[in-house]
């Protein structure tokens, strides 16, 4: 049997809910497989809906930087906030991201990078020697347009594209400038309060679909449900599970009445623009996402900045 630790089972609960001994049976059931764990608990009702919050192991910052057609996010991490507050430190992050709109989102060729007469690497290597903090690139990622305009939201920022948490998102459009502008910056706010995992359905990974679908299934079936009702029930269910995790599914955080989805806001925005506006993509980052420390709830921050005052 494996061995639960404190740890494992505290991990578990953050990140479904779930009571302590709840979370310890879980884990005991699966062998200390934590995503297998989630899963029995959201099959027993026991669970929240997964969500993947973000933790954070190393301070820095998030750089976004934009040009006509093209936008970038990239993340440097600092062993502590206080470095990342430096004026050095920020000037390294900016550079970083100013040379990634022309090397791109891959983090060795950005390293690799000319900036003036040395490299990239070499530039971080020389902040390190003047600050004494570890210091590294740790992610990078890209966006172009054909024709329309990139947007970016920084949350947090301590100064121009420089923050806590950033977001880049690409609109295909030949419509008005001015709105595609505002539109696009809505865009990127409300990316960075929900935190949704693709535009729509059909750009969702297969494999999590299908996962949510057997959770459903089984745990309708657990609670009694006929079988041919079932099939009827989980689509119902991916339904909300959609709304959830799709952009243009999502309730849009700049309707107070919270009725109004994202591809509402998005068929009101062409009206303005006078043009289609298609959403190509985005990129979120947040500062030491994935790695284990815990982070701020950026999401609530934003939407919270969303609302009237």
């Amino acid at each position: 049997m494996a061995n639960i630790s404190a740890g494992m089972v505290k991990e578990l609960r953050d990140k479904t809910g779930a009571g302590m001994m709840d979370c310890k049976a879980a884990l005991g059931e699966t062998g200390g497989d934590l995503e297998a764990a989630v899963d029995w608990l959201r099959k027993k009702g026991l669970a929240k809906a997964a969500k993947k919050a973000g933790r954070v192991a190393a301070e820095g910052l998030i750089g976004v930087a934009l040009a006509a057609n093209k936008a970038v996010v990239v993340e440097v991490n600092s062993e502590t906030d206080f470095v990342a507050r430096n004026d050095l430190f920020q000037g390294l992050v900016k550079m970083i991201a100013d040379v990634a709109l022309t090397a791109g989102a891959d983090v060795e060729k950005i390293l690799a990078a000319p900036v003036g007469d040395r490299a990239v690497a070499d530039a971080i290597n020389e902040t390190i020697a003047k600050v004494g903090e570890n210091m590294t690139l740790r992610r990078a990622a890209s966006l172009s347009v054909g024709k329309g305009m990139m947007a970016s939201y920084v949350h947090n920022a301590v100064s121009d594209g420089l923050g806590r948490l950033g977001v880049i998102v690409g609109l295909e459009s030949d419509g008005d400038p001015d709105e595609l502008k505002a539109f696009g910056r809505r865009v990127a706010m409300q990316v960075a309060s929900a935190n949704p995992q693709a535009i729509d359905s059909s750009a969702l990974d297969p494999a999590v679909v299908e996962r949510e679908r057997n959770v459903l299934a089984e745990k309708f079936k657990a609670q009694g449900k006929a079988a041919n009702v079932i099939d009827k029930i989980v689509e119902s269910g991916l339904k909300t599970f959609y709304k959830e995790v799709c952009l243009l599914d999502q309730s849009f955080i700049f309707d107070e009445g919270g009725k109004k989805s994202v591809a509402q806001a998005l068929k009101e925005s062409e009206g303005r623009a006078r043009a289609p506006i298609r959403i190509t993509g985005f990129a979120r980052y947040a500062l030491g996402e994935g790695i284990d420390r815990p982070t701020g709830d950026f999401g609530g921050e934003v939407a919270a900045l969303a609302r009237p005052q």
